[in-house]
């Protein structure tokens, strides 16, 4: 068994009334990985991560909650077909599946505000069945995700990890192609499609995502739009479309080692008042401006600035900082 860790520390502080500014402790995470036979191997991502009430009630609370991110059991029949059982990271979303717990992986301190941990626009995580491949289908590189199992659970940020909520099973199908003569370029889109169960109220839900990403140090372009409709199941009845999308544009300046990482990404979320889903999933506006300076190869810190706009609220800027780090 092999075992590779992250970790990371932050500190936040912005003009929002009632927000303190301060240090806080980022995800200590554990990846896990170990090859049963010549074809099938498992992959574990546990994260422990810092509570707000540590310490408090009776008994106290514990100042971390401990989370299995992903645990995966996978049989590879070649590479055109690899078949695996466990909780993934859904694939819907090109961040969620390239950028693991761990910001030490990705260029910005934070994800985008549609596949934040914890966050509702998307389901992050997914507990079931996946087939995988890739085909040389010309050079074209085309890669396949296609998976069933249990949807979002009774609090839509989390999945159905002790069982689904009702008798619907969420399936997904992803494509996405890598051409050979454009190295660097992804290109793809995924749909996803579940019953959630909230209350004594059922929603057929439907998620369609694209992405267009020119994965090179110097440029570095990601673009990621998501739209996900619920539909009301009778006698409720009522259709609403929820729509996001960021770019981020990242350049690895060629001077001083190539240590030095500017980036900006804007964000952008729609919730409309007819998603009784989403009702606490918040519209909003975001830039950011960045920096990541490596230290080493196995750390890094980034200085970020945000400005959110959020409908009837007075804009919000922060500064943030962050140090994080691979073991």
């Amino acid at each position: 068994m092999r075992i590779a860790g992250f970790g990371d520390f932050n500190f936040a502080a912005t003009d929002q009334p009632g927000v303190k500014s301060g240090f806080n402790e980022g995800q200590f995470i554990l990846h896990l990985s170990s090859a049963l036979s010549s074809k099938v191997s498992y992959f574990g991502e546990l994260s422990f991560t810092a509570r707000t009430d540590g310490g408090m009630g009776s008994p106290p609370a514990a100042g971390f909650n401990f989370e299995v991110e992903r645990s995966i059991i996978r049989f590879d029949q070649s590479d055109k077909l690899k078949i695996s059982f466990g909780r993934y990271h859904t694939p819907i979303n090109y961040w969620n599946t390239e950028y693991h717990h761990g910001s030490w992986l990705q260029t910005s301190e934070s994800r985008p505000q549609m596949v934040q941990f914890g966050g509702s626009f998307l389901p992050v995580h997914f507990i079931g069945a996946l087939a995988e491949g890739a085909l040389p289908a010309g050079g074209l590189n085309l890669n396949y995700n296609a998976g069933i199992g249990n949807g979002r659970g009774a609090v839509i940020s989390r999945a159905g990890d002790f069982g689904d909520v009702n008798n619907n099973r969420a399936w997904l199908v992803n494509l996405f192609v890598k051409p050979d003569k454009l190295y660097g370029l992804q290109a793809g889109g995924s749909v996803y499609r579940d019953e959630i169960t909230q209350g004594a109220s059922n929603y057929r839900e439907w998620i369609t995502s694209g992405h267009l990403v020119w994965a090179r140090e110097s440029p570095e372009v990601i673009a990621e739009v998501a739209n996900v409709q619920h539909a009301g199941v009778s006698p409720i009845g009522g259709l609403s479309n929820s729509i996001a999308y960021y770019v981020q544009a990242a350049y690895r300046l060629p001077w001083w080692e190539r240590l030095w990482k500017p980036y900006y990404r804007f964000e952008y979320i729609h919730v409309p008042k007819s998603d009784t889903v989403f009702r606490l999933v918040p519209s909003l506006a975001e830039s950011i401006v960045g920096m990541r300076y490596d230290i080493s190869s196995f750390a890094a810190i980034k200085l970020e600035y945000r400005n959110i706009a959020q409908p009837g609220q007075a804009r919000v800027n922060g500064a943030f900082a962050q140090t994080d780090f691979t073991f």
